[in-house]
C-alpha cells in the first residue's frame, strides 16, 4: 500500500448490539486505500446521545466531552503513527495502523487480524475461487468472534497462542446464547474458524492445535421435500394474483431441474443446448461449486420457459426467469403454502430436495444420474438430500415378494441364486 493512500477514521456504534446497561459500544473503522480494520475503542455511550454526523457525542455532560477528548486523543495519536511510519519509510496500512494502536508487538500475531486478512484475500478471489456467499459467511464469522473476544476479553484482538480448548468450547456456548444460533450454525462458524485456525498452524504461528480433543458434530436434519400430491397442487393452482404466479412457477421450475436459488437467478439462454436427437438440456455451473451440471428440460419447464422468455425482465437482464430475491421469493411461498394446503415451512430449497426424491428417485431415476444433474461431486453428498419414499421402497420390494409367495417356493438352489443376486 502507498504511503499515501487515503486515510480514512470512522468511529461509529452500533445500535443494534447494545451492552447489558443499555449502551452502545463505540468503534474506530480505519480505511487506507483498499484496505480497511475495525475495532472496539473500549468506550460506550447512550445511542440517543450519539451523533452520526458528528461521528461523536452530543450534549456539554461529562460523559460527552470525555468520550469526544478519548476520540481526539486517538486520532493524535493515529496521526503520530502515520507520521513515524512515513518517516521509516513503512508501509501504511489498516491493519498496521490498528495492530500500534492496540499496542501489539511487531512479531505478534493476532487471531482477528489473520481472519481479516485472510477475508480480505477471500474478497478478491470472489467469482473465481470463493462465491459472494461464502465470503458472507467468514465476514460474519469474523463479526461473531470479535463480540466473543470484546464481551469475555474485553479486548479489541488476541494473541493467536490464547485460543485453546477453552476458548472454543466458550465460543460455541456465545454462538448459542448471545447470538441465538442453532446447534448446526453454531459446528458450521466453529469449522469456519477451525480453517483460520489451521492457517496459523501451517504457518507455525500457533505452538498447538487447540481443536485435538474437539469434536465438531453437526445434528442430523430431515430435509423437507414435496410429495406428488403437493407438487401437483401448486402445479395446479388458480393464482391470479401475478406476483404469486411467478414466485410459483420459479419454484415449480426449481423442482423440475434440481437447481438452487441463485443458480436459477443467473440461467441464461446460452444454457439452453439442444443435442443430436432434438432433446433440449440446460448445461450450467453451479454457482456454489463451478461444477457442471447437465439436467433435461422436462415439460412443466419447457412450459415455463415459453412462458417468459418475451418477458421484458428477462430480455433486459438476458436471464431465463424474472428470479426476485430470495428473502421475498420464501415469503411469497409461505402464502403459496396457505392457499394450497400445505403445512410444510416453503423454501426455495425445498424445490431442489423435491427435484433430488419425488421427481427422479421416486421415479427409478438412479442415483448416479441425481448426483449429476445437481452437480454434486459425490454421490455421498446427493444421499444427504435424497430420500427413498415409501412409495418407491414399495415397489422396489414387491419384485422380492414374488419370489417368495408361499404356494411356490424355490428350490434350495434357486433360493441361494436368488439372494445372491
Amino acid at each position: 500500500m502507498s504511503n499515501r493512500s487515503r486515510i480514512v477514521f470512522l468511529f461509529y456504534i452500533k445500535r443494534t448490539k447494545l451492552l447489558q446497561n443499555g449502551e452502545a459500544a463505540i468503534y474506530l473503522r480505519i480505511k487506507v486505500g483498499n484496505s480497511e480494520s475495525e475495532l472496539s475503542i473500549m468506550k460506550s455511550i447512550r445511542p440517543e446521545n450519539w451523533c452520526p454526523e458528528k461521528k461523536g457525542a452530543i450534549g456539554k455532560s461529562k460523559e460527552a466531552q470525555e468520550v469526544n477528548n478519548y476520540i481526539e486523543h486517538i486520532r493524535r495519536v493515529l496521526n503520530t503513527y502515520i507520521n513515524e511510519l512515513r518517516d521509516e519509510g513503512e508501509e501504511i496500512t489498516a491493519s498496521t495502523l490498528k495492530r500500534k494502536l492496540s499496542g501489539q508487538k511487531e512479531d505478534e500475531k493476532m487471531i482477528l487480524s489473520v481472519f481479516e486478512e485472510h477475508n480480505n484475500t477471500v474478497k478478491l478471489l470472489v467469482g473465481k475461487d470463493y462465491s459472494p456467499v461464502t465470503l458472507q459467511r467468514y465476514q460474519t464469522c469474523l463479526s461473531h468472534i470479535k463480540g466473543y473476544i470484546n464481551t469475555r476479553y474485553q479486548l479489541n484482538d488476541l494473541n493467536i497462542n490464547r485460543v485453546d480448548a477453552d476458548f472454543i468450547r466458550g465460543l460455541e456456548l456465545y454462538l448459542k446464547t448471545t447470538c441465538g444460533c442453532s446447534h448446526n450454525t453454531t459446528m458450521k462458524y466453529i469449522k469456519n474458524f477451525k480453517k483460520i485456525v489451521k492457517l496459523c498452524l501451517g504457518n507455525g504461528w500457533l505452538k498447538r492445535d487447540p481443536f485435538i480433543n474437539i469434536r465438531l458434530k453437526v445434528h442430523k436434519v430431515e430435509r423437507q421435500f414435496l410429495t406428488e400430491s403437493e407438487l401437483n397442487s401448486i402445479m395446479n393452482k388458480e393464482l391470479h394474483c401475478d406476483r404469486l404466479r411467478l414466485v410459483a412457477d420459479v419454484f415449480i421450475f426449481g423442482c423440475f431441474t434440481g437447481y438452487a436459488y441463485t443458480d436459477l437467478k443467473h440461467l441464461n439462454p446460452s444454457n439452453l443446448v439442444t443435442d443430436e436427437q432434438g432433446r433440449l438440456w440446460i448445461h450450467a455451473n453451479r454457482q456454489k461449486t463451478k461444477i457442471v451440471s447437465h439436467v433435461p428440460v422436462l415439460p412443466p419447464v419447457k412450459k415455463i420457459l415459453d412462458k417468459y422468455k418475451n418477458h421484458k425482465y428477462c430480455l433486459k437482464n438476458n436471464v431465463l426467469l424474472p428470479v426476485l430475491t430470495n428473502q421475498k421469493l420464501n415469503g411469497y411461498l409461505k402464502e403459496i403454502a396457505d392457499l394450497c394446503g400445505i403445512k410444510k415451512n416453503l423454501t426455495t430449497h425445498i424445490a431442489r430436495h423435491t427435484f433430488a426424491t419425488t421427481v427422479t428417485l421416486n421415479n427409478d431415476v438412479p442415483i448416479e444420474s441425481v448426483s449429476k444433474m445437481l452437480g454434486h461431486s459425490t454421490i455421498t453428498m446427493t444421499q444427504n438430500y435424497a430420500k427413498m419414499l415409501d412409495k418407491k421402497v414399495g415397489n422396489d420390494m414387491m419384485r422380492v415378494m414374488d419370489k417368495f409367495k408361499p404356494d411356490t417356493p424355490p428350490a434350495p438352489r434357486e433360493l441361494l441364486e436368488t439372494c445372491m443376486n
